[in-house]
């Protein structure tokens, strides 16, 4: 069936109302047809993250990744271009691949032997000669997305043929998307394999989190500060001029903690910062990277990211690190969440075993905030399927620092591109992504206003 054949689910229609309102449906978070739809409209359509080119540094180098639920074959071949390949047979469609790591030449169909160069091209078929003697092996290559970019070492796939360049996609995001990866000239690198986990809640819970939900962490990950490994600034407690969300900003959004005249860069010591220079970034934005204690953003839909410096116990000197985030779907009341570690490329190797330490003591399928989030996000999605909330419309509140709600203002004289605000108490980043989601489900633009 043709995605246009995907009607708008009856469950979030009139939506565009309930978010000026700074409303949101329950059904958003557990709705089967609406998760349907956005397989088809979100994840086929969107620039999706796939993984590091660190990961797969020689030629042959694979990992296994997914695009919305398809498997993909992420590969640099033997002229050292990047594929995203389907890991499926054309014959059958049986999977070519079955590891999730690895370095080959090529693939053989354990169902048929149907065999491909690590390009995906169809190189060889049993008893051609007999049963397949005018087959064009050129038509019969594996399928591939047609669309892939390496942005400063990170690899995103697009699977629609008429997608706009990724860097449209950015757009102004882009000013504060670049400080995560170019602050040194060799950038970042991958420590180690991506951790993944299974967590009964719906994909955007973690998407929406990292576009600015500061009011969670005194709640929820009270015990971290209770234990001193990260402080209340840091944490994000409404404060002006050391916490700011900017939304609005091509449809993604990110929270910055800043000590404003002071120089943290994000816990980095003197030996890796001695390394950073303004480089592709203007001086703006090197600046903002020099008193920012941490950042975190989404780029739409489900790639997020926290540049931000922990420690694993009080007692040890924090270390900065990046960790990246995929919210990779799994059903409507289910996502496996993706997790790698950065650190400098030029930061020693102490040192980056050090940063991967901290940041799986903290951000990893046993850490000490994660632990706290995946304890919450599955009642959102427990509600949002209750015969309840259906029965009734539930709709959940997103009104935090709109309007006459809100102390804080739009900052008139801010560097950056975007709408920011003198404080984090606010939900103007995630009332953007839901627009944006909005936007892609219904393939309309809509203006809702009112935004912090």
């Amino acid at each position: 069936m043709a995605e246009e054949a995907f009607a708008v689910p009856a469950s979030i229609e009139g939506m565009e109302d309930d978010l000026r309102k700074g409303l949101l449906p329950a059904a958003v978070f557990h709705d089967r047809d609406v998760y349907d739809l956005e397989l088809r409209r979100i994840f086929a359509k969107c620039w999706v993250y796939i993984g590091h080119e660190t990961e797969i540094p020689n030629r042959g180098d694979f990992v296994t990744r997914n695009i919305g639920e398809d498997p993909f074959i992420l590969i640099r071949d033997e002229q050292d271009e990047l594929r995203v390949l389907l890991n499926a047979c054309r014959h059958r469609g049986a999977q070519v691949c079955r590891v999730q790591a690895g370095n080959t030449k090529g693939f053989v169909c354990p169902f048929h032997g149907w065999a491909y160069r690590n390009s995906g091209e169809l190189i060889g078929v049993p008893v051609r000669s007999q049963g397949y003697a005018s087959l064009d092996l050129k038509e019969w290559n594996l399928f591939a997305a047609p669309h892939v970019t390496n942005y400063m070492g990170l690899i995103f796939a697009n699977l629609d043929p008429d997608a706009a360049p990724f860097e449209e996609y950015l757009g102004d995001y882009k000013w504060y998307f670049d400080i995560q990866f170019a602050l040194s000239d060799g950038g970042m690198e991958v420590l180690g394999e991506p951790h993944r986990w299974l967590v009964d809640a719906n994909w955007k819970q973690g998407a929406e989190n990292f576009c600015g939900d500061s009011s969670h962490t005194q709640m929820t990950h009270r015990s971290v500060l209770e234990a001193g490994i990260i402080d209340s600034v840091a944490a994000g407690a409404p404060k002006e001029g050391t916490g700011l969300h900017v939304h609005d900003c091509s449809g993604h959004a990110i929270s910055i903690r800043q000590l404003p005249g002071e120089a943290p860069f994000i816990s980095y010591p003197e030996e890796v910062t001695r390394h950073f220079h303004t480089g592709v970034l203007s001086q703006d934005q090197f600046d903002l990277a020099k008193r920012s204690l941490l950042q975190n953003g989404t780029l739409f839909p489900n790639f997020s990211f926290l540049h931000i410096g922990l420690s694993d116990s009080p007692q040890k000197p924090q270390a900065g690190f990046l960790t990246l985030r995929v919210w990779q779907p799994k059903g409507p009341g289910q996502m496996e969440i993706w997790n790698w570690v950065l650190a400098p490329r030029e930061a020693s190797p102490e040192y980056k075993r050090r940063a991967y330490q901290v940041g799986m003591s903290s951000f990893s399928p046993s850490g000490s905030f994660e632990q706290d989030d995946v304890a919450v996000w599955p009642g959102v999605t427990r509600t949002a399927g209750t015969v309840f909330a259906e029965l009734n419309k539930v709709r959940f509140n997103y009104q935090m620092g709109m309007g006459d709600m809100s102390t804080s203002k739009p900052l008139t004289d801010w560097v950056g591109p975007g709408v920011a605000n003198s404080t984090n108490a606010g939900e103007g980043g995630l009332r953007t992504f839901h627009k944006t989601w909005y936007e892609r489900m219904t393939n309309t633009k809509i203006e809702i206003g009112d935004h912090d």
